[in-house]
């Protein structure tokens, strides 16, 4: 099989030509316009780094058996227009994982924040009981070589299911192709609203993620959410619906904060389904220490302490920073925060933030006015999202070098410091950075 990747570099693209290169019988190529680390590294170890960058459409040839469309490339993309114009097949990314997986029983886990968390702990338990799957998830987990793999073996398929776009070519969330046997719905709290304009378009996709499960399938979701209760309360009667609330036994855990005992809980649901006792996860599970970026620490002294997440919208902010303070309530709590994705820099969008940050002592808001200029968004200015933060602790950052030097300026003794975004703070190297504050 000949495969070809349009837009190979992205963290999901490349992890997904990594597991199909490592097929018998796949011959992998790929291209993209730039590909940063750390998928340059892992293409060029494995052979798939293209020979040059750009969109060459002579490399698309009728040989393909099959063109895989990342959501970095545009609808007029010249590779994508020659595909087209050979008739060959073309899969987005979901598709595709799909398609390798449509004979394999398949869990999917979904919901505005925690479903990496929650995949990946499904993993590492089916992993520790020997239990074979292919999966998809969103972060790098200890133990696991990449972020996919796929294989002729494995009964059972474990994806994150994002609700992000499939592809240039088709604006249905990614989430809706898996047809999952079990589901998890961690919760909705609003997000992308470049793609859904309005709550209630942001929950639509989620009933109709519900509506594409298999037969009999299994729906399990957090009680205290209203939505999640409605769309159980409308599910098929073929779909057994299973509510959960944050695990509270007497099992010592690795991980911390209501919002991962939360996780935890649908993760043993999850793995119930397929026969796992609850005794034999909550023993395996123990031992988890989270995924990468995800409340991941990063720095530690006799003191003071610093963990690193990629919470940057209002439900995953808040859920991080109140897992912090629980867990270090005599230490002063210092976080920092990025704006840096679509929803979280538009203006109507910012009220969602809102007393996020109230339960720290001294709260960072950074964001970079060219990103909002290199996103063509309307300007917003840092008193707007004072204003919409909320609370008093709360000062915000137009310029990395000042978020850097407020930090600097700070005692670190009996504290605990939370960095978080979905990107760097403009190239800060967030754990030796901390590692600089902290005096480690």
């Amino acid at each position: 099989m000949n495969i070809h990747f349009i837009a190979i570099g992205g963290a999901a693209m490349h992890n997904l030509a990594l597991a199909v290169a490592s097929k018998e019988g796949y011959r992998v190529t790929g291209s993209d316009d730039e590909i940063f680390d750390p998928a340059l590294t892992h293409l060029r170890e494995a052979g798939l780094l293209p020979p040059e960058m750009g969109w060459h459409p002579e490399r698309i040839t009728p040989d393909l058996d099959a063109v895989i469309l990342g959501m970095h490339a545009r609808e007029d993309n010249p590779e994508l227009l020659r595909a087209r114009e050979l008739g060959l097949r073309i899969y987005s990314f979901p598709e595709y994982l799909y398609e390798q997986t449509k004979d394999k029983i398949r869990i999917v886990v979904g919901g505005s924040h925690g479903k990496t968390t929650t995949t990946a702990m499904i993993l590492y338990v089916l992993r520790r009981l020997g239990i074979e799957a292919d999966y998809m998830v969103g972060a790098q987990i200890e133990g696991f070589d990449r972020m996919v793999r796929l294989s002729d073996t494995a009964k059972y398929a474990v994806f994150e299911g994002d609700e992000y776009l499939t592809s240039p070519l088709d604006l249905r969330s990614k989430f809706l192709w898996y047809h999952p046997h079990v589901a998890i719905l961690t919760g909705i709290a609003w997000d992308h609203i470049n793609v859904f304009p309005t709550f209630p378009q942001y929950v639509d996709t989620f009933r109709r993620f519900v509506d594409s499960l298999e037969p009999d399938a299994s729906f399990i979701y957090y009680k205290g959410d209203d939505n999640l209760r409605d769309l159980a309360a409308h599910a098929r009667k073929d779909i057994t619906c299973i509510p959960y609330d944050a695990y509270d036994g007497s099992v010592p855990m690795q991980v911390f904060g209501r919002h991962n005992m939360q996780n935890l809980q649908a993760a043993m649901l999850a793995c119930h389904c397929i026969g796992v006792t609850p005794d034999d996860f909550y023993r395996e599970i123990a031992s988890f220490t989270g995924a990468s970026n995800r409340l991941e620490k990063i720095c530690e002294t006799g003191t003071s302490v610093a963990y690193k997440d990629f919470a940057h919208s209002p439900s995953k902010l808040r859920a991080t920073v109140n897992a912090v303070r629980e867990r270090y309530p005599d230490k002063r709590l210092v976080a920092a925060m990025e704006l840096h994705t679509f929803s979280s820099l538009m203006a109507d969008f910012l009220p969602q933030y809102k007393d996020c940050m109230e339960q720290a002592d001294i709260a960072c808001v950074y964001f970079n006015p060219k990103v909002i200029e290199h996103k063509r968004l309307t300007p917003i200015t840092a008193e707007e999202v004072r204003d919409a933060f909320g609370t008093p602790n709360v000062r915000v950052f137009t310029d990395s070098l000042a978020l850097q030097e407020q930090l600097r300026s700070l005692d670190y003794t009996d504290t605990a410091l939370l960095m978080m975004s979905s990107g760097t703070f403009d190239g800060v190297d967030v754990k030796a950075f901390a590692h600089e504050l902290l005096g480690a």
